[in-house]
């Protein structure tokens, strides 16, 4: 036909205008085409060149952009308004069909106005991007211009009695309402920004967050189209493909994401709640959740309520295309025209009609997907946004009650610090994921109701069959669940019993080597690992249920559906209801799948809000007082806003009688009070403790404090701390010493008493700025941070004063040994320092503070003699004397009071006496002596170690030892870098961008040879056996639903059958049940193997690692850090159980399905491979740049997570030093600005997943689309084409998780790299030249040694520890071995144990040459006793007789010889007593006793002591020798020691 604008139809007088020009049908259309054609003619000038050479010269940022008012309003006008063009497009080019000629002006003005609709919200873009509103004119010309035209044509179709029934005729009206909006939106915006028509136009700047260019989540600030599509996404996730993204990249969050700005909104919500209700009734946390995000939950529902009905279009527009295609009968109506409905010489079709047309249907399809898919995308962004908003806020709410918890709830255990870890890092987050979920609470009976009520419409009865065997089945589910909740929690328990007992072994590997138990408390992990191997089995089969019901159950129901159709129903199953159905049944059994799982999260979010409600009423320190009084300053004088604070300062004494005025007086006449001395007087000191700058600085008056019970832990305390003086306080351990320092501070609860001040204020209190206690805890507590952080404390960094600090606690050779100085990060995550090492820091954070105060609690319990000197004379009564400085110290160290001003003595929680040294000496003779006698003892002590090696040698030497095994470690091996970094240093960017988009393909292959060929085999085998029955099933169902008694193609739905007919029809039911059944039990079969594979490969990378590392040699643990072996049993180990095997099957089965749904469309429509190609470019190009990005963005989660727990972890145990040194402020900041990082990167990740998401479901979508299409054009079967709709919709849901499926694999894979690296690990050589039947039983019977020429090394690439040794040892000979540090004593023990590298020379044991022997049997017949004494956690009869070769008798001699006879005995269960983990419940001296016990039990004839001394007190020194001279009188003892003070020991040296 020829092209004409208005057609060239016979008889027809298009071009005529006799009746007028607004009669001409074809006029009025081309009058529309009059405004887009301005708009483009106008706009494309500036659009192109304007913004062209702008935008080469000046690059816009994000700081720029504003929106106009009404901006989001106008982004959903046009988008509706592209549709409606859309659906004129489409009404046009049908009608155009109907005619004899081509009408372009039918389709032609709409194609414009969608051309010039795009145009405008490209214009103004740039517009609002660039804040340049003048240029809006020109819209607002084309939205009044296009308004007049369509009112001219909706005119002229009323005019001739055109209405509703007309689909043009609505189209035209929509159209006049969109403009018409689309004007008035315009007109809002010169009202407000008076850019035009105003002499003064107002000028507005962007948004805070966006003059801030640190801030780069944009999701808040982009145009609706890119908030939908997270178009702003692009930059970091491309870029990431070059460069990793680290947390500078990611930047800040904009103030209303922040975690400040949403704990301000619970907050508000919690405590209105206070006023509006009854204020002794807790707060509801729900109601405050409500409160504060309800708005978000209820959009992100109504996004969901609308994803959810659009989800329906896909089974219903299936259905149409098919039962069009089926309909034999069709009309071919280009010949049949309806004159009745040709009017102004053009057709006018109803919207019936423009539905029946297949390919508009397609298109419908395609729309209906896309804008599904972007509803159901934009409610997931806006339920996990609330959800971080939400954890946030209730991270702030938890932590701000951290800070104001009541000592006396942590000490007495009503508050642990696990279950304020357990609030931080699982109720939170339970809270957050319910929130995530909630949608579907209230979504999905929506969906399930509706899917059923279209399968009735669609089956009728038979589909009730269908839908009733779902319903029932979903109970099932649900146990499934909560069986899976509870074997996760058991696998939970087991998995903590395992990593104890492997702690232990790691800890203690150098004694079970030496005693040759190393396989013993192997197979005690086995055991352990058993028991979580048979929890994991279950966790397993629970979990291939749970996949198998959700696979089985739509299978089952299409089943019993169809099967009771074909012999009830008497109609013929058409394809059109065959398929629609099947799509049907896939939609219906996500949200019972869902429901389950949102159950068994609701229940959980209800315990959560109990424990949290529970933990925000728990007492507050200073409820009796509570001081929120508000100092305000105004030159001198502060108010106190608490009337109940202001009577009971005046009464607490006679010398306030006259009240404020006096009070405020005395400070009126002084400097300019800081504000927090009105603190001192509420907070930090007790409300029985007063404090003033004078002569006297505390004083108490009969006081009685408590830490909660009703007995009183300090009774009828009196005392005065004396100003700028030395105070001491001793006395017996548990006398109180310690709870009065904290009672001073305002830690405890107060029964009773009175405090009073005495003294004048001086002006020092403000020259010097102190207003806080600088308290350094008798536990010592440190920051995740530098050492420098750890020792300013916030304060600001004085150099001299530093170094001063420094000298003062002799910290400069620590430091110097750590690799990066002061800066080298300490704490929980950073290095492991000693205790001396970190109690002296805690001390110089203390003497660093300016305050006016120094709190000393037992600041020298962890240090040696020389150290506790040097602290006393530099830093105490030097630093903090000269600076007349108040200090209070705790000690034990009774030779230092001579240096005090002032004593305090406790006893039993009394002042037993108070005054100096000489008054003490005067009135209280006896205590005086008694004191004199603990000296001389000290001075004994003092004595031995100064002969001895001090500890803080040892602890020197040990951090020493760390860093040159963790160097060496670094340049032999570093397992994370071992792949990545590349032997050019001038890496070249396309190898880095390879290298990180690269599929960890090898670590596969190596995690499923761990699970077994066979394993492997049936997994592959029954996943692809199952895929193809699956397509086997629908090929089948096509093929039945398209059959007709006759064997044509297709047959009428509505024929009534003959006999025959039915019987023939219902022939394909036998085979179709044969198909169901073998899919239902393949389902039970991948899901079973898959889930097993992964416990196998579990159980063998388990078994395989820990028989590794624990027959790795003894150079391997001092070359290793514990925590990097122990990561490999934890949080890798934790990763190959329980998450990969979830993925790996997710991945094979999303993989499978995309595959057979790709082959069915191809093999349906082979012309489907032509438009594949654009489509696998497009998503190969997708999945690779999100992988990589989703990585690093998951990586910076991690990182980002563990310092937030860590910092709440940190702050609950030094809450009181943060009170005392007043930093809650900032300890508040820190913690907000860490939750912010973390919430950052969650936000982030969850963008990019919608990122991924949404491309792939487009391009599920065109897929669907050009499959649709594709079908129509080729005229293929009606049963195929909806065989191959069905599948294409299928890829719509399952594109994206097979991408994120293999970003989650990917990261996952890590663990099995990392698990590997160590199984390269060489092992111990336990094989000898010597056959264990060689060796005699009793061997060694003498004790023989004999040491010739003795060279040894510990690896081969490091020199030598000991050069040509030669010594003889007679049998029975006591013989001491000493040296100075480094010398090589303890490489000479570990030689005799064949644990060093002997290259030259030999040992010779009664006769035979130790490197010849196993090295099990060597160890097996020999004994030591170690400086560090270790227990392990189960029995006294596991640590001194773990073989079980030992009678009772001879283990109750050893603990008689070793004179814990009688402690055994007092213990419950005797030999069967419990040790608990590292044998805490037992003292130093008595765990080393149970050393020499154990090696008297072994009865070998050479017992190895090395520095066994090193660490006990002297009275266990005595037992020690006593014993060695004794029980150990014919045995060989050989004794290494630092120095001459073993001479007691040993007869030679």
């Amino acid at each position: 036909m020829a092209l004409s604008f208005c057609g060239n139809d016979r008889g027809s007088n298009a071009y005529s205008v006799d009746k007028g020009v607004l009669d001409n049908g074809c006029f009025v259309d081309a009058l529309n085409l009059v405004p887009h054609v301005f708009l483009l003619f106008i706009t494309f000038p500036i659009l192109f060149i304007g913004w062209g050479s702008q935008s080469s010269k000046v690059q816009i940022h994000h700081n720029t952009w504003l929106h106009f008012p009404g901006h989001n309003l106008r982004w959903i006008l046009i988008f509706t308004l592209l549709f409606v063009h859309v659906c004129e497009i489409a009404e046009g080019i049908v009608s155009n069909t109907q005619m004899e000629s081509n009408h372009l002006h039918l389709f032609m003005p709409a194609l414009m106005g969608f051309i010039a609709a795009t145009t405008s919200v490209v214009y103004y873009h740039n517009i609002e991007t660039a804040n340049f509103p003048k240029l809006l004119l020109a819209l607002f010309i084309y939205w009044i211009l296009a308004f007049i035209t369509k009112m001219i044509k909706l005119w002229k179709f009323a005019e001739v009695s055109l209405g509703v029934q007309h689909l043009r005729f609505c189209i035209t009206a929509l159209l006049v309402v969109l403009y018409g909006l689309l004007m008035a939106v315009e007109i809002n915006v010169i009202r407000v920004r008076k850019y035009v028509f105003f002499a003064n136009p107002q000028r507005v700047k962007p948004p805070e967050d966006l003059q801030d260019l640190g801030v780069r989540f944009l999701q808040p600030f982009v145009n609706l189209l890119s908030k939908a599509t997270y178009w702003w996404m692009n930059p970091l996730i491309i870029g990431a493909h070059k460069r990793p993204i680290e947390l500078k990249k990611i930047g800040k969050l904009p103030i209303a994401m922040r975690a400040l700005t949403n704990y301000m909104r619970l907050k508000d919500s919690y405590e209105e709640q206070r006023k509006t209700e009854d204020p002794d009734k807790s707060p509801s946390i729900w109601k405050s959740m409500y409160r504060a995000f309800g708005g978000s939950i209820l959009l992100s529902s109504t996004f969901r309520y609308m994803a959810d009905l659009l989800g329906f279009a896909g089974p219903l527009c299936i259905s149409g295309i098919v039962g069009h295609l089926d309909n034999s009968t069709e009309i071919d109506r280009t010949n049949k025209v309806c004159t009745a409905n040709m009017i102004f010489g053009v057709y006018f079709m109803s919207s019936t009609e423009l539905l029946q047309n297949t390919s508009v249907l397609a298109v419908l399809l395609f729309l209906a997907l896309v804008l599904q898919r972007t509803f159901l995308q934009a409610s997931y962004y806006v339920t996990i946004e609330t959800g971080i908003n939400l954890r946030g806020a209730l991270l702030a709410m938890i932590y701000n009650k951290i800070l104001r918890l009541s000592t006396s709830n942590m000490s007495m255990g009503e508050m642990t610090l696990g279950q304020i870890n357990n609030l931080v890092a699982i109720e939170t987050n339970q809270l957050m994921w319910f929130l995530f979920l909630c949608p579907n609470l209230w979504a999905m009976p929506v969906q399930i109701i509706m899917g059923v009520i279209l399968l009735y419409y669609l089956l009728g009865n038979s589909a009730l069959i269908g839908a009733g065997i779902i319903l029932l089945l979903a109970p099932v589910q649900y146990l499934i669940a909560t069986k899976l909740a509870d074997t996760q929690k058991s696998t939970l328990d087991y998995s903590t019993d395992r990593l104890k007992k492997t702690t232990e072994i790691l800890k203690g590997i150098k004694l079970l080597k030496l005693y040759a138990w190393d396989n013993i408390f192997c197979d005690r992990v086995e055991e352990t690992r058993e028991k979580e191997l048979t929890s994991l089995k279950t966790f397993a089969l629970y979990t291939s249920m749970s996949i198998f019901m959700n696979a089985a159950i739509p299978i089952a129901a299409v089943l019993a559906t169809f099967v009771t159709h074909a012999y009830v129903e008497e109609v013929r199953l058409s394809p059109a209801k065959a398929f629609a159905s099947l799509a049907l049944f896939h939609i219906l059994v996500t949200p019972l799948f869902l429901l389950s799982t949102v159950v068994r999260f609701a229940v959980k979010a209800l315990v959560s809000v109990q424990k949290l409600s529970e933990f925000l009423q728990s007492d507050e320190i200073g409820d009796d007082i509570l001081a929120y009084c508000t100092a305000l300053m105004d030159g001198s004088v502060i108010i106190i806003v608490n009337k109940h604070l202001e009577n009971r300062i005046q009464n607490t004494s006679g010398r306030f009688k006259r009240g404020r005025s006096s009070l405020y007086g005395q400070m009126k006449r002084s400097y300019h009070v800081h504000s927090a001395l009105c603190w001192f007087v509420s907070i930090i000191l007790n409300p029985l403790v007063f404090v003033c700058i004078g002569e006297c600085l505390i004083q108490v008056n009969d006081g009685f404090f408590t830490w909660g019970s009703n007995l009183s832990t300090l009774s009828d305390i009196n005392i005065r701390i004396p100003t700028g003086q030395l105070t001491m306080i001793v006395g017996q351990v548990g006398c109180g010493k310690s709870s009065l320092l904290l009672a001073m501070l305002g830690e405890m609860q107060t029964i009773s008493g009175k405090s009073v001040c005495e003294g004048r204020l001086t002006p020092c209190v403000c020259v010097k700025n102190r207003y806080s206690v600088a308290y350094a805890a008798q536990k010592s507590w440190l920051l995740n941070a530098t050492v420098e952080e750890n020792i300013t404390f916030g304060s600001p960094f004085n150099k001299q004063r530093y170094k001063a600090v420094i000298d003062a606690c002799s910290l400069q050779p620590d430091i110097d040994l750590l690799p990066f100085g002061d800066q080298t990060e300490i704490g929980e995550r950073g290095i492991n320092l000693s205790g001396g090492q970190r109690q002296r820091i805690c001390v110089a954070r203390a003497l660093y503070q300016n305050t006016n105060i120094v709190f000393l609690d037992d600041p020298f319990s962890a240090l040696d003699i020389h150290l506790s000197d040097h602290l006393m004379q530099e830093g105490i009564l030097k630093f903090l004397q000269d600076d007349k400085r108040t200090v209070v110290l705790v000690t034990h160290k009774l030779q230092y009071l001579i240096h005090a001003d002032w004593i305090i003595a406790m006893k039993d929680g009394s002042v037993l006496r108070e005054g100096t040294l000489k008054d003490i000496q005067t009135h209280d003779v006896k205590l005086y002596e008694h004191w004199k006698t603990l000296m001389n003892r000290q001075d004994q002590e003092l004595e031995k170690e100064t002969e001895m090696e001090s500890q803080t040698t040892l602890e020197r030497k040990t951090l020493r030892r760390a860093f040159y095994s963790r160097e060496a470690k670094n340049q032999i091996d570093d397992e994370d870098e071992e792949e990545e970094v590349e032997e050019d240093d001038d890496d070249n960017m396309s190898t880095t961008t390879s290298r990180r988009s690269k599929i960890p393909w090898k670590m596969c292959c190596r995690y499923l040879s761990s699970g077994g060929f066979l394993m492997v085999f049936l997994m592959v085998s029954s996943k692809l056996a199952k895929h193809s029955v699956m397509v086997a099933i629908d090929y089948w169902l096509a093929a039945w639903t398209s059959s007709n008694p006759h064997n044509q193609s297709l047959a009428d739905p509505f024929v009534n059958w003959s006999s025959l007919g039915v019987l023939q029809h219902r022939s394909y039911v036998p085979v179709f049940i044969i198909l169901c059944g073998a899919a239902i039990a393949l389902c039970l079969i991948t899901s079973l193997t898959v889930e097993f594979l992964g416990v196998a490969a579990a159980t063998n990378l388990h078994h395989n690692l820990l028989n590794k590392i624990i027959h790795a040699p003894i150079r391997f643990f001092d070359v290793t850090p514990l925590g990097q072996i122990l990561n490999r049993f934890s949080a890798d180990t934790n990763i190959i159980d329980q998450h990969i095997p979830p993925t790996l099957e997710s991945l094979t089965r999303s993989t499978l399905l995309c595959l057979s749904a790709i082959g069915v469309i191809a093999f349906v429509t082979p012309a489907f491979l032509i438009a594949l190609v654009p489509l696998a470019v497009a998503f190969y190009f997708i999945q690779k740049y999100f992988r990589v990005a989703s990585k690093d963005l998951q990586d910076l989660d991690d990182s980002t997570q563990l310092p937030l727990l860590c910092h709440f972890s940190e702050t609950a145990e030094g809450l009181t030093t943060i009170r005392a040194f007043r930093h809650e402020a900032r300890f508040k900041q820190r913690m907000l600005e860490l939750t912010d990082t973390n919430n950052t990167a969650y936000l982030f990740l969850s963008a990019a997943n919608r990122w991924l998401e949404v491309r792939t479901d487009y391009l599920g979508a065109v897929i669907v689309l050009t499959a649709a299409v594709t079908a129509i054009w080729t005229s293929s079967q009606s049963g195929l084409v909806g065989l191959g709709l069905t599948y294409a919709l299928t890829v719509t849901n399952y594109l994206n998780w097979v991408v994120r499926n293999l970003a989650d694999l990917e990261v996952q894979m890590a663990a099995v790299k990392k698990v590997n690296s160590f199984l390269s690990t060489e092992s111990e050589n336990y094989e000898g030249s010597m056959d264990v039947s060689q060796v005699p039983e009793d061997w060694p019977q003498h004790g023989e040694i004999k040491i010739q020429d003795l060279c040894v090394r510990y690896d081969t690439m490091l020199k030598p520890v000991l050069k040509h040794v030669n010594a003889h040892i007679n049998p029975g000979q006591k013989v001491g071995i000493c040296g100075r540090t480094g010398s090589g004593k303890s490489s000479l023990s570990l030689a005799f144990f064949n644990m060093v590298d002997v290259f030259e020379g030999k040992i010779v044991i009664d006769g035979i040459d130790i490197c010849k022997l196993p090295p099990q049997t060597l160890r097996s017949r020999l004994s030591i006793i170690l400086q560090d004494p270790v227990l392990f956690s189960g029995s006294i009869r596991l640590n001194l007789d773990p073989e079980c070769t030992c009678t009772d008798d001879r283990l109750w001699e050893a603990l008689e010889i070793a004179q814990l006879k009688n402690v055994v005995k007092a213990l419950p269960g005797g030999l069967d007593a419990v040790v608990t983990e590292g044998g805490e419940n037992f003292s130093v001296g008595q765990r080393q006793l149970f050393c020499l016990a154990r090696a008297f039990v072994r009865k070998s004839s050479i017992l190895i002591m090395d520095e066994a001394t090193a660490s006990i007190d002297m009275a266990t020194e005595n037992i020690l020798q006593k014993v060695v001279m004794t029980a150990f009188a014919d045995r060989t003892v050989v004794t290494i020691a630092v120095s001459y003070h073993i001479s007691t020991f040993c007869w030679s040296i």
